[in-house]
């Protein structure tokens, strides 16, 4: 099982707005004609249609034990996501293959349901953007050994986690490829901050929010030779469809009874997901696919609106967006919706259940809070799924019998400021957030310096330990 896939696709890009066939070889992000964005398929996926469903559960589970790096990550399902590649164009950083935790009994029971997160704040830049970057990076790679292209330049907007992959990835390679991130001024986390400048790219500030970075990426990306790194980027929607494959495969390619929630932000990783799940039912390799859930919150919620109406109601309108927790959500008119409305209507031609909730900012970040004092590492993404979740509990849109996995796109540590903001409730008014006593925590000071300099090591050792046993209560050792 050690040897590379024999299997090779033939990729094209098909718009999703009018149909038209692009080759696959080449940097395209919006449709020539139309400007519509693009899906990549292989002409070549009815040659894998011939093999059984259950021959290909028993090859990806094989492949679990193989340490070949290109078959390690995100490409253990190579014919699925990107098989054109070579072994020597696959980047492998660690990314794919993160662990899904089920909740313990207490918090179980808070919520009245059972579920799991899935941690991909565990990626190497400890976000889920690494699937896709992965993917993106290693069809680079394949472009400049099959042009022999001298360098190229990769730029994203991003509102952290974006350019903080595009930046690690780029910089792994190095080489032919430069990197540049866009990002809204004053709208990143200091962390996620660091992420791109200790990675070596060239980060530009500009005013606005993440949708004004994203037009001057289009426009840059329309008009001269650069690589876009968001989720227009039809290879990164690819990589991020591993997502999809891993929860299949950890729960035994079964998924009766199964709830995927996943922020909706700019719409690029719910088309993953959904995407991918179908490919898996089209080779028979699930029987069933899941419930799948998107989260968005008021703040930024145009999908939420447009699924909210009957079907012949339906129109899409872009809203202006206002400060939310969970900054990757803030974006008023995600990129990837019509891939979303071509996809979902399959999804549900095929038998697949598709919702939309919306969730308030309180609500997203006591459900980081909550899940993080049971355990987890949330990010505030994985907040508003947890949100979600209690939201879809409330429409009745769950089964007691059911299990959801929740997508916590982040490490939490990348948000760790607005859980002090709610401990300190220093919130600016925009977020409406009020933080509840039960939720906050704090430092507790015991003694100060003045104190401990008038004592002597022995002294300021007793006197700081009868402090802590006095708040503790702590029971004295009984003599032997």
């Amino acid at each position: 099982m050690n040897d590379f896939p024999n299997y090779r696709g033939d990729l094209f890009y098909e718009c999703q707005e009018c149909g038209a066939h692009y080759d696959g070889d080449r940097l395209y992000y919006t449709c020539p004609k139309c400007k519509g964005v693009f899906l990549l398929k292989d002409k070549n996926f009815t040659q894998l249609e011939e093999i059984p469903g259950k021959k290909w559960r028993e090859i990806f589970d094989a492949r679990l034990k193989v340490k070949d790096n290109a078959l390690r990550g995100i490409f253990r399902y190579y014919e699925l996501i990107a098989p054109v590649f070579e072994r020597e164009d696959i980047v492998y950083l660690g990314e794919g293959n993160t662990p899904i935790i089920e909740v313990n009994s207490k918090l179980r029971k808070y919520i009245g349901q059972n579920f799991f997160y899935k941690n991909d704040g565990q990626n190497p830049s400890a976000s889920f953007k690494d699937r896709g970057m992965a993917c993106a990076f290693s069809f680079l790679k394949y472009l400049i050994r099959k042009f022999n292209w001298s360098e190229i330049l990769t730029i994203c907007a991003s509102t952290g986690d974006t350019s903080a992959s595009a930046a690690m990835y780029a910089a792994y390679v190095n080489g032919a490829i430069k990197s540049v991130v866009l990002l809204p001024q004053g709208k990143v986390t200091p962390q996620q901050l660091a992420q791109p400048l200790g990675s070596g790219a060239l980060v530009i500030e500009l005013p606005g929010v993440f949708d004004d970075c994203m037009k001057v990426v289009e426009f840059l990306a329309d008009n001269y030779r650069v690589a876009l790194l968001n989720s227009k980027n039809a290879w990164r929607i690819l990589g991020q469809e591993s997502y999809a494959y891993e929860i299949a495969q950890w729960f035994d390619w079964e998924l009766e009874n199964k709830v995927v929630f996943v922020p909706i932000g700019n719409a690029g990783n719910i088309t993953a997901v959904v995407n991918g799940f179908l490919k898996l039912y089209a080779l028979g390799i699930i029987k069933k696919l899941p419930k799948v859930i998107g989260v968005q919150s008021e703040h930024a919620d145009p999908v939420f609106r447009y699924y909210s109406l009957p079907k012949e109601k339906r129109v899409y309108t872009p809203v202006k967006v206002s400060p939310s927790v969970a900054q990757a959500a803030m974006i008023g008119n995600p990129v990837s919706f019509p891939r979303v409305q071509s996809i979902v209507e399959e999804y549900e031609r095929k038998g697949g259940d598709f919702y939309v909730v919306q969730v308030e900012e309180q609500e997203i970040i006591e459900g980081m809070l909550i899940a993080n004092k049971h355990g987890h590492i949330a990010c505030t993404q994985g907040g508003e799924c947890l949100a979600g979740l209690i939201r879809a509990k409330e429409l009745n849109l769950l089964e007691s019998k059911e299990e959801a996995i929740l997508d916590a796109t982040a490490h939490m540590l990348k948000f760790i400021g607005f859980q002090k903001m709610y401990f300190e409730n220093n919130f600016p008014p925009e977020y409406k957030i009020k933080p509840k006593p039960e939720f906050q925590n704090y430092p507790l000071q015991v003694l100060d310096m003045e104190t401990k300099k008038q004592l002597s090591w022995e002294e300021f050792v007793q006197k700081a330990g009868e402090k802590i046993v006095e708040i503790l209560g702590i029971i004295p050792r009984k003599e032997a």
